[in-house]
């Protein structure tokens, strides 16, 4: 089997090949060629950890296997991020492994991806604000990726905690923009498209934010009671998703289907939008992308990046 170290990844992966991996997988889920195993994810009552695993298998691609891992919010005394994973592969044609690969760069470059493509088919025409909310690890990759996709004029942000505000003013210098702080009201009726990535578990933007055609890449609540939009915003607009069961039950729809705003049916695959099998915007003021992260979006880019490795000869070898 071959093994792909954590060091490796930023010199081989990036956010162009993230991307083609990302929106090719996407399709492949809508095609009913590639489905996603069951989550597991626990509270382990060790380090107040959450430890599970996300797998799956794209027929198209032939990839199978599965992520390990979880959040430790103690790590700070290791001297590590709190995420940490690793992503397995495994022979379609025989089961034996393939590789171990290291899972937390590529965990950030495949949820930045995924909302870049959300960007790609749903952004208004003519799109030239960028809405940050939050400015925590998983924002700069944000960024450049929804840069990556669209020429934006400006950035805007608000993160709970001002001061860590800079990473965002950096991050957007770097890209050639300018980057303004404001409050939510001015972000909601000013930003085009808009990021959310922050760990809430209330409400932050709100309906009466967001004004004009926009759309929102709602990319942090993964999880159960996790929430980052007011129901009522969810509710009017049209909202698409990596996975339905998966939104509806751990990501941002889950309260507007609660509170009985909407329906499962109000929630669609953007793998059929990219597909083109149902349209996008469709007349819509307000899209919505709840981004809950699944299993073959890890599988994707880890496949990707061992055949980068495999090329360049940065892939080790071990026998089990």
């Amino acid at each position: 089997m071959y093994i792909v170290a954590e060091k490796e990844i930023a010199g081989l992966m990036t956010p162009a090949a993230a991307f083609e991996a990302i929106e090719a997988v996407f399709a492949a889920m809508a095609a009913r060629k590639a489905y996603n195993f069951p989550v597991v994810r626990e509270a382990i009552g060790y380090e107040d950890a959450l430890y599970g695993f996300k797998g799956g298998f794209d027929g198209a691609a032939l990839t199978l296997g599965l992520k390990a891992g979880g959040y430790w919010p103690n790590n700070q005394k290791h001297n590590l991020i709190n995420h940490q994973s690793t992503i397995f592969l495994f022979d379609a044609d025989t089961g034996r492994a393939k590789a171990a690969i290291g899972g937390n760069l590529l965990t950030a470059l495949r949820t930045a991806a995924a909302s870049a493509v959300s960007i790609k088919y749903l952004a208004p025409k003519g799109a030239k604000v960028l809405g940050m909310i939050g400015a925590g690890h998983q924002s700069a990759f944000q960024m450049k990726a929804a840069a990556a996709v669209h020429s934006f004029e400006k950035v805007i942000g608000w993160n709970p905690h001002p001061e860590m505000l800079t990473r965002l003013a950096e991050t957007a210098a770097g890209l050639g923009l300018p980057f303004e702080a404001v409050e939510l009201d001015r972000l909601g009726a000013e930003a085009d498209v808009i990021i959310s990535i922050t760990s809430a578990f209330s409400p932050l933007l709100m309906d009466a934010h967001v004004k004009g055609e926009t759309h929102i890449a709602a990319m942090g609540t993964d999880t159960k009671g996790k929430q980052e939009l007011d129901p009522a915003l969810v509710a009017r607009a049209r909202i698409f998703t990596d996975e339905v069961a998966q939104s509806i039950s751990i990501g941002e729809t889950q309260h507007a289907i609660a509170a009985h705003l909407i329906a499962e049916e109000a929630v669609h695959e953007l793998g059929a939008v990219v597909t083109g099998a149902i349209p996008g915007r469709d007349g819509a003021e307000v899209t919505l992308f709840d981004g809950t992260g699944v299993g073959l979006q890890d599988l994707a880019v880890a496949a990707k990046v061992l055949e980068l490795a495999i090329e360049k000869g940065l892939a080790q070898q071990a026998e089990l």
